[in-house]
Parts: C-alpha cells; sequence; structure tokens
C-alpha cells in the first residue's frame, strides 16, 4: 500500500506551567538525609519533588494517563506510594526515581493511603467503597475489606494491635480485625460524612472531623487491658474527676449503641467535642508523627493547630487548678488549712487538647502536612487551590507564638487559568498570560525567565523582533511590555467591552483588535519619543475602525493581508476587504457563535470552530462550504493551522487536541493528556511545536516527531483502545459461577492480566503442540531406523532455539505476580511442598485419568448390556421425544379442524 500523503505524528513532551495539582494532597519526603526541606505534590499525571529551600522542581515521578489522587512516604523515607484516579497504586523509589511496583484492584479513583508502622503493609480506600491491604514486600494484595456504603476518606493501621480504623462518607467508623479480616466494630456517632480522623495520646484517643463545626473525640480501650489484672492500671490525674463516658446520648444530641453486650477487643466511646472556628465541613484533618500535634482545616484559608499534652503537662495544669480550687474554697469556708479542704476540679477535653493557633494562608487550602523537628519547631506546608505551595514555621512550645512564613513557591506556574498562548518567531519563547501575570518560558528548558503583572489577559502576540509583547485584557485595555526590563511600557484603552482577539497583520506594521463593544479597531506601531530617557520606545496608534452590529469575537487577517475575517455574536463570519473595509462575504451556517477561526497559509481556506461543537471549512473565494465535521464532544475551543500546509488543531473543551486535513477532511490524530477543558492552544512558526492550556493549570508541549503516520494503523489502534478499555470494565466473576459480591481477592481484571492469561494460554498451547510432534518424530524414527531432522519452531529459535518447557517458563517470568504468587513464594516452608508437587503431579494425573479411562469403558459396557435385554434406549435425550409428541398432537389438531 503506496502512502499516498505522509502526516508526522505529534507526541507528548512535556509538562510545565504547573505547581501542584487540587485532587491530590501535599507530603514531606525525605531525601538526601534530610527531612523538612523537601515535598512531594501531584502534578496531573506525574508527581513533583520541589527543594522548598531553592524552590526549584529536583525530580519528577513520571505517571502514565490517569490523575494522582492520593500520595503516602513510607516510613522509612525511601518509597513514596502514589494513588492514581482509575484505581491503581504505583510504589515510587525517590532514589531513582522509578515505579516498579504496580497494585491494581480498585475499579475508582483511590482516596486514602497509609503505611503500617515498619511500612511492609499499605492501606488502600478508594471511592469503590473497598478497603485493600497490599503487601509491600511480596508485591501482593492481602485482602480486601468491604462494608462502608460510600467512599472512603481515611483508613489507619494501629501501631501496637493488628487493628485498622476507618472512617467513610456513609457517616461510619469501623473498626477492622485484621487477623480474621473483618469489621468487629462500628462507630455511629456521627450525623454526616466523617471526612477524617487520627489517633492520638498514644492510641488511646480518636479523634474524628465530620461536616459541622466540632471535632469528636473518642476514648479507646482495649479489652484485654481492662480484664487482665496483671495489667497496670493507665496512669490517672490526680485530682481529677471522671468524665461520664456511659451515657446513651452524646452531646451533639445523636443516639449512640449500647455497646456493652457487643464489645469485642476494645470499646470506643465518646470523651467530648473540641469546637473548630470555622463553620464550614473538615476538609483535612492530620496528626504529625509524634502525635502531640493535631491540625485541621476547612473549605477555607484557615489552619487550626492544637496541641495534645502529654499525662505529664495534665497534671501540672490540673495542680494549678486544683490549687486555685483549694484558695477559693478556703476563702469561702474560713479554714486556715487547705489539705483539710475536699475539693475536686473536673479534667475537661480542652484540658487535654489546647488550642495553639490559627496559619492564615494567602488563598484556600486544599492540603497540608506537618513534620515537627527535634528542636520543637512545627513547619507547615500547604497546598492552595490557586497553584502555590507555602511553607509555615512555628514554635508550640512558646505561649502566642506566631506563624512564619519562611517559603513560598510560585514562579513555576500562574496563580489561574492561562487564557492566552503565543510563540516568539524563533520558535524558542513561549508567552502565557492569565487573569493576573503573564510568563515568558524558555521553550526548551520549560524555566520561567520572566513574570509581568498585568490585567486579565485574553490575547497575546509578540511584536515583530521578539522585543515587546501585546496584551489585550478583559477590560478592554491594551497593554504593552518590554522583555528585557519587563515593564509595562503603554497601556491603551482600545474598547469599551472585553477585548476577545488581536490579530497580527501580514505586512508586521500593525495589528487588528476586535471587542465586546461591537467594533473592530486598527492600529499601527510607531516609535515615540521615552519621557524618561533620550531614546525612542515603541507605541501603538489607532489608525481606522470598523462599527459592526453585533460583538466581536473573534478577528483575522488573510496571508496577503486583503481579507479581514470578523466572527460575530450571530453565529455568522463576515469577510472585509481590509483596504476599503466594504463587505465581501458572510459565512453563516453554524447553529451557536463562532470561538475560533483562521486561515490558511495560501489564503484559499477558512477554518471556523464553534460552540456547536462543529468545525467547518470554507473556501475564501466563494464563500462556500467544503465540508462540516463534528470535532469535539464540548465546544471548540481555539483553532490554528500548521504554518505551510492545509494541516489544523482544534481544542475543545472535552480536554482532547485533534489534527485535521482540510484538503481531505480527515481526522488525523488525537493529543490526550489534559484532566480538565483546554482553553487555548498554539502553534509555532515553524510547525514542530504546539503548546496547550488547561483548566488543570498545566501547560503542554506537544513535538512533532519524524515518526510516519498512517490514517488505517491509526484508526485500528483506536479501536483497539476503546475495545481494551471496554474488556478491562466488564464485571465479570474471577470465578465461573462466582458472584461478585463473594469475590475477596485483591486483583482487578485489566488488559494487561487479560493479555497475560492469553499469552500463559498460547504458550500451553504451543507445548502441548511440540511435545505431540516430538512423539510423533520419535515414531517415524524408529520406524525408519535413523535419525530425520526435525523442524524447529520458528518462536522457539526466536528465544534461542529452547525447549517447550522452557518457553512456558519464560513466559511465565515474564508476567507479573499477582494476588497469591508471593504468598506462596516468600514461604520457604512450601518450597519443598512445590518440589514434591512438580514430581508427583503429572504421575498422579495419569493415574487419575486411567482410572476415569476404565469407569468409562465399564459404564458404555453395562449402558449396551441393559439395552439388550429390555429393549428400551437408556440415556436417550427426553427433549427429542417430547418433540415428536408435540409434532403428533398438532398434525391431530389440524385434521380435526379440516373435518369440522
Amino acid at each position: 500500500m503506496g502512502l499516498t500523503k505522509q502526516y508526522l505524528r505529534y507526541v507528548a513532551s512535556a509538562v510545565f506551567g504547573l505547581i501542584g495539582s487540587q485532587k491530590g494532597n501535599i507530603v514531606f519526603v525525605t531525601l538526601r538525609g534530610e527531612k523538612g526541606r523537601y515535598v512531594a505534590v501531584p502534578a496531573c499525571e506525574h508527581v513533583f519533588i520541589w527543594d522548598l529551600r531553592k524552590g526549584e522542581k529536583i525530580l519528577i515521578l513520571q505517571g502514565l494517563k490517569h490523575e494522582v489522587t492520593c500520595l503516602c512516604p513510607s516510613p522509612d523515607g525511601l518509597h513514596l506510594a502514589v494513588g492514581y484516579e482509575d484505581g491503581s497504586i504505583r510504589i515510587f523509589s525517590l532514589l531513582s526515581g522509578e515505579g516498579n511496583v504496580t497494585f491494581n484492584g480498585h475499579k475508582a479513583a483511590v482516596t486514602s493511603l497509609k503505611y503500617d508502622q515498619l511500612g511492609g503493609r499499605l492501606a488502600s480506600g478508594s471511592k469503590d467503597t473497598d478497603i485493600i491491604v497490599w503487601d509491600v514486600i511480596n508485591e501482593s494484595g492481602l485482602y480486601r475489606l468491604k462494608g462502608h456504603k460510600d467512599a472512603i476518606t481515611q483508613a489507619l493501621f494501629l501501631r501496637e494491635k493488628n487493628l485498622l480504623v476507618s472512617s467513610g462518607k456513609d457517616t461510619m467508623v469501623k473498626w477492622w480485625d485484621l487477623d480474621t479480616q473483618h469489621c468487629f466494630k462500628t462507630v455511629v456517632g456521627h450525623r454526616t460524612e466523617v471526612w477524617g480522623l487520627v489517633l492520638v495520646s498514644e492510641e488511646k484517643r480518636l479523634i474524628t472531623g465530620a461536616s459541622d463545626s466540632e471535632l469528636r473525640a473518642w476514648d479507646i480501650a482495649y479489652l484485654e487491658e481492662i480484664e487482665d489484672p496483671e495489667e497496670p492500671e493507665p496512669k490517672k490525674i490526680k485530682g481529677s474527676s471522671p468524665r461520664m463516658q456511659d451515657t446513651d446520648e452524646t452531646e451533639d444530641g445523636t443516639l449512640e449503641m449500647d455497646e456493652a453486650p457487643e464489645d469485642r477487643i476494645l470499646t470506643c466511646r465518646k470523651a467530648g467535642s473540641i469546637m473548630r472556628e470555622g463553620r464550614d465541613r473538615v476538609v483535612n484533618l492530620a496528626v504529625d508523627r509524634t502525635g502531640r500535634i493535631l491540625a485541621c482545616h476547612g473549605t477555607d484559608s484557615v489552619l487550626e493547630v492544637f496541641r495534645v499534652l502529654s499525662i505529664e503537662e495534665i497534671q501540672k495544669k490540673m495542680d494549678k487548678k486544683l490549687k486555685k480550687a483549694r484558695k477559693k474554697a478556703k476563702l469561702n469556708s474560713g479554714k486556715e488549712e487547705e489539705e483539710d479542704l475536699e475539693v475536686s476540679v473536673e479534667m475537661t477535653l480542652q484540658d487535654e487538647i489546647q488550642r495553639v493557633t490559627n496559619i492564615k494562608t494567602s488563598a484556600k487550602i486544599k492540603s497540608f502536612d506537618l513534620i515537627h523537628s527535634p528542636q520543637g519547631e512545627l513547619k507547615a506546608v500547604f497546598l492552595l487551590q490557586n497553584n502555590l505551595v507555602e511553607l509555615y514555621s512555628l514554635n508550640p512550645s512558646v505561649p502566642a507564638s506566631q506563624p512564619v512564613r519562611t517559603s513560598r513557591i510560585t514562579i513555576g506556574g500562574h496563580r489561574s487559568d492561562v487564557r492566552t498562548l503565543s510563540f516568539s518567531s524563533d520558535n524558542i519563547a513561549v508567552l502565557s498570560g492569565a487573569a493576573e501575570s503573564i510568563k515568558i518560558w524558555n521553550r526548551s528548558t520549560l524555566q520561567c525567565i520572566r513574570t509581568m503583572t498585568c490585567e486579565y489577559a485574553l490575547c497575546s502576540f509578540f511584536v515583530p523582533g521578539d522585543r515587546q509583547v501585546v496584551i489585550g485584557t478583559k477590560t478592554g485595555k491594551l497593554q504593552l511590555y518590554d522583555l528585557a526590563s519587563g515593564n509595562l511600557l503603554e497601556t491603551v484603552d482600545a474598547h469599551d467591552g472585553a477585548l476577545w482577539s488581536l490579530s497580527l497583520s501580514p505586512d508586521q506594521r500593525g495589528f487588528v483588535t476586535g471587542g465586546a463593544d461591537k467594533s473592530v479597531k486598527f492600529w499601527d506601531f510607531e516609535l515615540v519619543k521615552d519621557e524618561n530617557s533620550t531614546q525612542k520606545r515603541l507605541s501603538v496608534k489607532q489608525t481606522r475602525t470598523l462599527q459592526l452590529d453585533e460583538e466581536v469575537l473573534c478577528v483575522s487577517y488573510s496571508p496577503n493581508q486583503k481579507l479581514l475575517a470578523v466572527s460575530l455574536l450571530d453565529c455568522t463570519v463576515k469577510i472585509f476587504y481590509v483596504d476599503t473595509l466594504k463587505f465581501f462575504l458572510s459565512l453563516y451556517g453554524h447553529k451557536l457563535p463562532v470561538i475560533c477561526m483562521d486561515i490558511s497559509y495560501d489564503g484559499a481556506l477558512i477554518a471556523t470552530g464553534s460552540a456547536d461543537r462543529n468545525v467547518k471549512i470554507w473556501g475564501l473565494d466563494f464563500g462556500d462550504c467544503h465540508k462540516s465535521l463534528f470535532a469535539h464532544d464540548d465546544s471548540v475551543m481555539y483553532l490554528k493551522f500548521v504554518p505551510k500546509s492545509h494541516l489544523f488543531f482544534t481544542a475543545g473543551k472535552d480536554r482532547k487536541i485533534k489534527q485535521w486535513d482540510a484538503d481531505k477532511f480527515e481526522h488525523v490524530q488525537t493529543l490526550e493528556g489534559h484532566h480538565q477543558e483546554i482553553w487555548c492552544l498554539a502553534v509555532s512558526p515553524s510547525g514542530d511545536y504546539v503548546v496547550s492550556s488547561s483548566h488543570d493549570k498545566s501547560l503542554r508541549l506537544w513535538e512533532r516527531t519524524r515518526e510516519p503516520l498512517i490514517l488505517e494503523e491509526e484508526r485500528e489502534m483506536q479501536r483497539e483502545a476503546e475495545y481494551e478499555e471496554s474488556v478491562a470494565k466488564e464485571d465479570q466473576p474471577a470465578v465461573p459461577g462466582e458472584t461478585q459480591g463473594d469475590n475477596y481477592f485483591t486483583g482487578k481484571k485489566t488488559i494487561e492480566t487479560i493479555k497475560a492469561a492469553e499469552r500463559i494460554m498460547e504458550a500451553i498451547e504451543l507445548y502441548r503442540e511440540e511435545t505431540a510432534k516430538m512423539r510423533e518424530h520419535k515414531a517415524i524414527c524408529k520406524a525408519a531406523g535413523k535419525e530425520v531432522p526435525l523442524p524447529i519452531n520458528p518462536i522457539l529459535m526466536a528465544y534461542g532455539n529452547i525447549s517447550p518447557s522452557a518457553y512456558v517458563l519464560e513466559i511465565f517470568k515474564g508476567i507479573k505476580s499477582r494476588i497469591h504468587f508471593g504468598q506462596i513464594t516468600s514461604n520457604q516452608m512450601l518450597v519443598p511442598v512445590i518440589e514434591k508437587l512438580k514430581e508427583t503431579t503429572i504421575s498422579k494425573v495419569s493415574q487419575v485419568r486411567d482410572v476415569i479411562g476404565f469407569n468409562m469403558a465399564g459404564l458404555d459396557f453395562l449402558k449396551r448390556e441393559c439395552e439388550a435385554r429390555s429393549e428400551v434406549m437408556f440415556f436417550a435425550d427426553a427433549t427429542s421425544h417430547l418433540e415428536e409428541k408435540k409434532r403428533k398432537r398438532k398434525k391431530r389438531e389440524k385434521l380435526i379442524l379440516t373435518f369440522t
């Protein structure tokens, strides 16, 4: 098949402009032996490691396709567990940055990850309501815990006991016995979703956060410690009276179940509540590794910090309270000796958990992490909603300590979505503009080389020479910036409404603007005398105005500068002559306004993209519509031709970038990677690079390779990908006849497991065929009395002319271990059992086959004997007799009808 037209493939090159995604959580990680300096943040499908001291990105943990939703560092600090939106979990090494271990068990996004104390087990919770405990060392799943009715929000191992406690959006807190893998207690004292929980006070107290403004505290007591008389009693605070714990009604009015007859392993009773200052729900609740600092935040920008006092600190506090109470009692009673007075003070929850301070960040908090240094300094790092990371420090042991912001990572991205992108003429610099600033990026290093404060940027371009840039803003202003100094040279009030579009004239002497005030304005560049220096500087001057009847959404010059295309809010595109501004053509056919358009390099075609999800290709000579393409599943946001070709790119709100051929009206390829709506894109003047921006705050660079792209192969690959995705989503039981509710295995059917099973079956089939050929070959050689050469299977030859059994072994080696594989191989006691099985399996199977064959022959003989005696057929098919009776009855009924 000859190539009639060759396309070159574009591939993803890099992700930049992103500091941290909003779906995952930020965590401190240990690198090079330093704690509290490096943090890991989710960045779409990747994980970025940032140096807080230098503000630099030092490591990227490469993801595959799905967005990161959860992070958890291992206790030894060498690994990082990463949960993804598709339910998979990968374990990355922080030394090499490679992720060699992958766990597939969840069907929805991972919402919680937590290691046990030694780092050998990992508990994962998901939106699919399941909790799975994984064996990290053997790289296999242990068991699945089912019981929650909604998404899991937190799951924690206990240090001393083989127990796990979990919370979910089903308002429940559940306790799990990991020895028997079942839930032995459910805490029902919440009216709303439980968004987080932590263990404090040497795991004797549980703190939960829900959708209200209080943190509930629960006292935990282990039954063996209560019943065992030899166990020492827990320390008590002198002079304090115990709180009532056996009440049937909690402070918030919710009834608790009478746990006394059902208590197993432990009791969990409500101890009280701590009131938060925030009135909204708890978003995150966490403690540091020492368990002494407790912090939480809601949907605002305030982190509330509490300190859990030790037994000694509580004792000192109670002694002071007792002393004050005795003095007060002495004054009231008139007795001289304080010791003679019987005074007791009640210890409240506020005496044990003390509020330290509030940390106010510069924007809404999405997640945070704490680390407590041995010197007593507390560091709190925040991932904020506006693509920002901040580090605060304070000393909680000092009274009235105020938090101090010690570090901030801002230069690596915008605070809001990027709405405009432009390439410089040399393909090296990239301009990105957002609501608060514009940034200049080096395309090769992806470093931000200049940041300039501006108003809400909607459109932009590099002035010829690449020394200045022009920005169009939402307030209708034109802003001219100098790149060398980063200064704002001039601001011009161009339009009364939003300035939606800019188009540089082909002669590079001016440009045209279109705005919401129903006008198109023409501008020329000029040099004016600078007031601050003797040199002249660049300025702009308005020359003409074209007034229209509708709001202007987009403008574009034709390459010969004879025509100007203007997109209007009435869903039409009008073409005007540039010299006389007379009307030439009207392109109508879109059902919704045309948001974007572009004219090809030769001026023959104009392509328009609309909010009706269609792209139309028109001829500029007569204004006829050549083709209408259903381009995206949502609004088409941007359209741009590749220079010197009739290929063009479109970007849509459906998170996809597509390349099209305007001559053949064919879809060439789809670039997938963004996780939210795509706002804009830019194609480099050489056509080798494409950069795009999205609502997920990321900028993505796509690069043209030398790899040819054949459309038939691309369609076939797309169909295979769709099939694989549909197969992986099918809910089929692992064992025939097994119901989904009975499946407690931790594995999940993915396309990898399906392919692995197919490879195993193919290898076994090849083994059977080759062994049969060998037997036939031996028989032939024996009959011929000489050696006859045996033809070698090409597959075995490709593996180095190995034997069929060795080939099966190689296939098994290449397949990743699943579920129970690690439990067998890691158990040394099972090695001799496996060896014995290997020796005896073949002989035992042969014996069973012989017995079954003998029995079948005997049954056949008995069947023939019985049939001969009674002249009746045993084992006949009853259905055939039934069908015959039905046919006879129908015939009889027909005969009766004909006679009557």
